[in-house]
């Protein structure tokens, strides 16, 4: 960098040249007013995607999406409306909302004592929630009162996500890494939870819902892109959930000459969709940039969970390849709509079909299907290129200043979703906050944790099937040489990231998705509907 006409210590100089191997911060009076001046570890590395201090335009996109949690802050209890005014939430709203807090002082849109005081209510509620079946968070949550509830907010309980715990512990664990002076009081919030449904035997996550007759009925839970993203978040904290982490079954299907990876499961015989959806791609690579849990290397150019990042490159470029062929500017994902049916998966493929948008009941929606926001600005921070400009463009200036950032823009020209949300704005500031420092979790604190220590060596941890963390397992004689086993993906699938060999996962870097290569689409040629007379007026 050159910089012309520089004074240094009273010296006037023409042109001074700067070159440095690592990210430079340069501060100049009145410019990006508000953001943080941060330690040398927190300084943001070299990571996939856009890099920087965020510009005027996005720093007030930041303080806007704030603005929602603000408003739909419940002082009595220090949650947050999952949806507008109603008072309710789930564990994955309330994770969205640790995300805007993390980001929001870490931008300095709040400053340490509101982080502090919001930060420290919202764990004296979640530390004391009433459990489901006095397992673990139920699925819904009165904001007001902190109450567990059904889904018309009555006192009740419906049941346990395992996808929604699995990203409040992502969240649980970025809160503490960040500010190991809440790490206690982070760790006693699972210390309460029985994980003995919660995670099988074989590494699968299960959930549970109630049934008539008031007994639990679990079930496995999670479809590939969902299902491995949570998976990280129990792995964070020591569960042994190798099969959900992995993508088998696995099947794939092309679209725009792309091979997009989906959930090889039949729904017909486990009655769960698989839905194809951004979202938990992008939040593997905002929150973790699609590493291993174990990963602590914190380097943003490698993906230690390659795979991951692989696939997520075709995710975006199917969606940019769809803009390149048919002028439908798109970014999927599950979305609030107002009205019936209220909620929709807006897939890239789904139940056979691609770009196939459907109601929880299964019910075709097209015209719900949009631009969402969240979506958009999560692609635009992970992928520099002029395509994830347009989206960003589509969706920036979306917003009520006072109450944060619309759900969407509605594909087929009828506006935008009158609708914010937590989730919406939660994930909009993690992004913004990813092009400041990179991937947000930051495996530095090398403390004792009150999580690995307490009740160690007694049977309460087993009680509840908490990990071991006190115990190393040694190998056997028999165990010591195991077999080399081949890569789940194998190194030739591997067509946007070069594939990087390791001895567990296969790790990748150089992840940037093909220019498109498709020839644009041509027009058909069909006879005139009329034939003017040579020569005639």
């Amino acid at each position: 960098m050159t910089i012309d006409n520089v004074s240094i210590n009273g010296t006037e100089y023409n042109s001074v040249t700067i070159r440095s191997e690592t990210p430079l911060i340069l501060d100049f009076d009145g410019m990006n007013a508000g953001q943080c001046a941060h330690e040398e570890g927190d300084i943001s590395r070299p990571h996939f995607g856009r890099s920087g201090l965020l510009t005027d335009r996005e720093f007030k996109m930041a303080k806007i999406a704030w603005s929602y949690f603000e408003k739909r802050f419940q002082s009595e209890t220090g949650l947050v409306n999952a949806v507008g005014s109603y008072p309710s939430t789930t564990m994955w709203d309330t994770a969205s909302y640790i995300s805007a807090l993390v980001a929001a002082r870490e931008l300095c849109i709040i400053d340490k004592r509101e982080f502090d005081t919001r930060a420290t209510k919202l764990l004296n509620t979640l530390r004391n929630l009433d459990l489901y079946n006095k397992e673990a968070p139920n699925k819904v949550y009165n904001t007001e009162t902190g109450a567990k509830v059904n889904y018309a907010n009555e006192a009740g309980e419906v049941g346990m996500s395992a996808l929604d715990i699995g990203r409040l512990l992502v969240w649980l664990r970025i809160l503490k890494e960040r500010n190991p002076y809440l790490a206690n009081s982070v760790d006693n919030v699972p210390m309460r939870w029985n994980f003995c449904n919660l995670v099988n035997e074989d590494g699968s996550m299960f959930g549970a819902f109630k049934r008539g007759d008031g007994s639990a009925q679990y079930v496995q839970e999670g479809r590939l892109g969902y299902e491995e993203y949570a998976a990280k978040g129990f792995a964070l904290w020591g569960f042994d959930v190798d099969k959900a982490m992995s993508p088998e079954p696995l099947a794939y299907t092309t679209i725009y000459d792309v091979k997009v990876p989906y959930d090889g499961r039949d729904p017909r015989v486990f009655k769960n969709q698989n839905y194809v959806l951004t979202e938990g791609y992008i939040l593997d690579g905002l929150e973790m940039g699609w590493d291993l849990p174990s990963d602590k290397s914190y380097d943003g150019l490698t993906a230690s969970h390659g795979w991951r990042a692989e696939f997520a490159n075709r995710i975006y470029l199917v969606q940019q390849r769809r803009y390149e062929q048919t002028g439908i500017i798109t970014a999927r994902s599950e979305h609030q709509v107002n009205g019936k049916p209220y909620f929709v998966y807006d897939s890239i493929f789904a139940d056979g079909y691609a770009w196939n948008t459907l109601d929880p009941t299964g019910e075709y929606q097209p015209d719900r299907a949009a631009i969402a926001a969240k979506a958009a600005v999560g692609l635009w921070a992970l992928w520099d290129t002029d395509y994830t400009d347009l989206l960003f463009e589509s969706v920036a200036d979306l917003y009520d200043p006072e109450a944060g950032f619309y759900e969407g823009l509605y594909e087929n020209g009828n506006g935008y979703i009158p609708l914010q949300t937590a989730n919406n704005n939660g994930i909009i500031l993690a992004a913004l906050l990813y092009k400041v420092q990179g991937p947000i979790l930051q495996q530095i604190n090398t403390s004792a944790q009150f999580w690995d220590t307490a009740y160690a060596g007694t049977g309460l941890r087993d009680n509840k099937c908490h990990p071991r963390l006190m115990e190393e397992v040694v190998p056997c004689c028999a165990c010591e040489n195991p077999t080399q086993l081949d890569p789940v993906i194998p190194l030739e699938e591997f067509l946007y990231c070069r594939a990087v060999p390791t001895t567990g996962e296969t790790a990748a870097t150089e992840c940037q998705p093909e220019k498109h290569n498709l020839a644009p689409p041509t027009p058909r040629k069909v006879l005139a509907s009329s034939c003017p007379i040579p020569g005639g007026n």
